[in-house]
């Protein structure tokens, strides 16, 4: 391993903006997001699969009435975000290392209000759908700690996952509140709020389109 990565490891080890297992609040963290962490009662947005965090931190910075919780495994990815907070004093800011599977140990029910998917993997290959992050599997596991109320983001360059995530809401009976298969050229832009993530940058920049769509994780809401 990199002396960099380590020095990462090391930074998160010891930053307030990082939960991560081996810190008491890691342990306590489930049903203490608003108490215990944030200090506050304001609604909780997760960005699933956050990687540096762009849009956790971004976020943050707009809208500090708000809480926001940007969720990965790689250490090393979060430590950009964790360095953003820290720097930008963004105290409605945190960044939680997990399995995103294993985060239902993680949040207690009702206690998230919101969920954004930035460009995730879109596992293309047959047969791996189900690990697909809007995938019916993965909304079933959103709403066991999301409010029956709560809406899902998706913001991605690929254009058969927006396909398939405007099959799934169909599927499932949800509400399509807003939807472009080409964002940049459309009156949906200002709900993005002009966050870019790293990802997003470069395909704009090969002149691909972005897919964006929000919708309600449950009927009747």
């Amino acid at each position: 391993m990199g002396r960099n990565k380590l020095d990462r490891f090391e930074y998160n080890r010891n930053s307030p903006f990082v939960v991560e297992p081996g810190k008491e609040v890691f342990d306590n963290c489930k049903g203490n997001w608003h108490k215990s962490i944030f200090g506050n009662e304001n609604p909780i947005t997760l960005e699933v699969g956050c990687g540096k965090g762009e849009y956790t931190t971004g976020l943050g910075a707009l809208f500090p009435q708000n809480n926001y919780i940007g969720v990965d495994i790689k250490g090393a990815r979060i430590w950009k975000g964790a360095n953003v907070a820290d720097e930008q004093g963004l105290k409605n800011v945190r960044f939680l290392r997990t399995e995103i599977m294993l985060i239902d140990r993680c949040f207690a029910e009702n206690e998230v209000d919101e969920i954004w998917v930035t460009f995730p993997d879109p596992r293309p290959k047959e047969g791996d759908e189900k690990r697909r992050l809007i995938s019916p599997k993965f909304l079933n596991f959103y709403r066991q700690f999301v409010r029956k109320d709560g809406v899902v983001h998706l913001k991605t360059d690929n254009h058969p996952l927006y396909l398939y995530a405007l099959e799934v809401i169909a599927e499932e009976g949800l509400t399509a509140l807003a939807q472009t298969d080409d964002l940049y050229n459309s009156p949906l832009l200002p709900d993005c709020h002009g966050i870019q993530t790293t990802y997003e940058q470069r395909y704009l920049a090969e002149g691909v389109k972005i897919n964006y769509v929000r919708f309600q994780l449950n009927k009747g809401h």
